[in-house]
């Protein structure tokens, strides 16, 4: 089983990637954003309690997120292993992803994050809001919020998984092919 966390801060590119890998190399996508997206527009308990925090440009609680992300990988006994797109976005996330990935016999092999200049972000989650429907890619102190979220809470991150020994940073900027080949070059190592 390999399991992996995509990172990097919002619109590097994690969805569009995690698409390509996951039929490259067998393994399912879960992707917080499309399992809260689909519980916001089929008003669950879940989906109206996050689109509070997500309209304000803020992050949905741990305990939602990790409760809802342990309910996609329990539909999935199976896998070959998961890419965990938007997840974890804490150090408690990832220690709660730890213990209940140890408890399945399994580990995270690898955090492996996006590297994408933040103007460059914020144009293209500026052009992805035209089309997207998502409220919190229309507007720029919106985004900028997300990003200073980022900052302070997740992007800490990288020093959980440093010391791990299971960082790897690939440059997030090129084309979906160049940064795939980046990408997969990581992922055929470990």
């Amino acid at each position: 089983m390999k399991n992996i966390v995509l990172f990097g801060p919002p619109g590097a590119g994690k969805g569009t990637q995690a698409e390509v890998l996951k039929d490259r190399y067998n393994l399912i996508h879960i992707s917080t954003g499309v399992v809260f997206r689909f519980n916001i527009k089929n008003e669950t308990e879940l989906g109206v309690l996050a689109k509070k925090y997500i309209d304000a440009g803020d992050l949905v609680p741990d305990e939602v997120t990790i409760n809802m992300l342990k309910d996609e990988v329990n539909k999935n006994p199976e896998a070959n292993g998961f890419i965990f797109d938007g997840f974890p976005r804490t150090q408690s996330q990832a220690e709660a992803l730890d213990a209940f990935l140890s408890e399945k016999d399994a580990k995270i092999d690898g955090m492996i994050a996006l590297e994408v200049p933040e103007d460059m972000l914020v144009e293209r989650l500026l052009e992805r809001g035209k089309t997207s429907g998502r409220s919190d890619d229309t507007d720029e102190s919106k985004i900028r919020n997300r990003f200073n979220e980022y900052n302070t809470k997740t992007a800490i991150l990288k020093d959980f998984y440093e010391a791990k020994g299971n960082y790897y940073g690939v440059d997030g900027v090129g084309s979906i092919e160049e940064i795939t080949t980046r990408l997969s070059e990581v992922f055929d190592t470990l």
